[in-house]
Order: structure tokens, then C-alpha cells, then sequence
């Protein structure tokens, strides 16, 4: 997704300064950025509106790894975590299942004992 820049606009969901105090922050591994946030992060606004949450990603010196926080009521941060949680986990189902898909199709394509 490359360099994110800062966020300068607030939704208008979110309350200031009351929801900036203390946000929730976590990490996630870089090369999931695109699956949980599409390419650009175009899915981030949508996110943010059904969370009612504003988002920043801080790409980590490291780069393996970018840190997302969450701004918010404490219902929304819960939300926004659950949703994200959720993405991953869902991506990460779809490649162990194409992963097996590809393994059985391996299979099938393997010589049989008397043509080797």
C-alpha cells in the first residue's frame, strides 16, 4: 500500500476531544494492509463509518509491520477491533483453503505408479 500519510480530517462521528484521548492501537503485518483495507486503502472511509471510528496507519520502521489506530467512543474501538479481527481472519481462511485446493490439484496431477 506504500507510505500513508497522516490524517488531518476528523469525522464528524467522532467526538473531539473526548474520543482522541485514548486510542486503541494494534499492529498488523504489513502485507495484510491491502487485504483488510483494499488497494489504497480505499475501504478505509467505510470502515471508519460503520465503526464510527476514525482510523490512522503508521507505517513501523521495521516495515513488517503497521500500526493502526483507532480513535473513538469505547463501543466503537470494540467494533473497529472486531471488524479487523474478522477481516484477517477471513483472509487468512481463504488462502489455507486455496492452499489445500492447490495441494489437491497437485495430487490429482501426479504420475500414476506405472507411468514413472
Amino acid at each position: 500500500m506504500g507510505a500513508v500519510a497522516e490524517r488531518r480530517d476528523i469525522p464528524p462521528w467522532v467526538k473531539v476531544p473526548e474520543d482522541l484521548k485514548d486510542p486503541e492501537v494494534f499492529q498488523v503485518p504489513t502485507r495484510l494492509l491491502e487485504a483488510l483495507f483494499g488497494p489504497s486503502g480505499c475501504r478505509i472511509p467505510y470502515i471508519e463509518q460503520v465503526s464510527k471510528a476514525m482510523l490512522e496507519l503508521k507505517t513501523l520502521e521495521s516495515s513488517e509491520f503497521t500500526e493502526i489506530v483507532v480513535y473513538g467512543s469505547y463501543l466503537s474501538k470494540l467494533r473497529t477491533r472486531w471488524m479487523l479481527q474478522s477481516l484477517a481472519e477471513w483472509h487468512r481462511q481463504r488462502q489455507e483453503r486455496g492452499m489445500l485446493k492447490l495441494e489437491e490439484a497437485m495430487n490429482a496431477l501426479e504420475l500414476s505408479p506405472w507411468m514413472k
